[in-house]
C-alpha cells in the first residue's frame, strides 16, 4: 500500500469512530415520574370557563337597564 492511501483509509476510520461514539451517547429521555400525582385542575378550568359567561350576564343586565332608561326618556319627551 502506498501512504497516500492509508491517510484516507485512517481518516475514514477516524471519522466512523467518532460518529459511533456520538450515537452512542444518545439516549432515549427519562420517562416523567409516575409517583407524582396529577394536580386536579378541574376547578380551574370550570372558573376559567365561567368567568367570561358571568362578565357577559353582568354586561347584558347593564345594556338592559340602559335600553330601558332610553325608552323612558322617549316616552317622557313624547315620543
Amino acid at each position: 500500500m502506498t501512504p497516500q492511501r492509508i491517510v484516507p483509509t485512517a481518516t475514514a476510520c477516524l471519522a466512523s469512530a467518532a460518529l459511533l461514539c456520538a450515537l452512542a451517547a444518545c439516549s432515549k429521555p427519562q420517562p416523567p415520574d409516575k409517583e407524582r400525582p396529577v394536580e386536579p385542575q378541574a376547578a380551574q378550568m370550570r372558573e376559567a370557563i365561567e368567568r367570561p359567561i358571568e362578565q357577559a350576564k353582568s354586561t347584558e343586565h347593564a345594556v338592559d337597564e340602559a335600553a330601558q332608561q332610553q325608552r323612558a326618556a322617549i316616552e317622557a319627551a313624547g315620543g
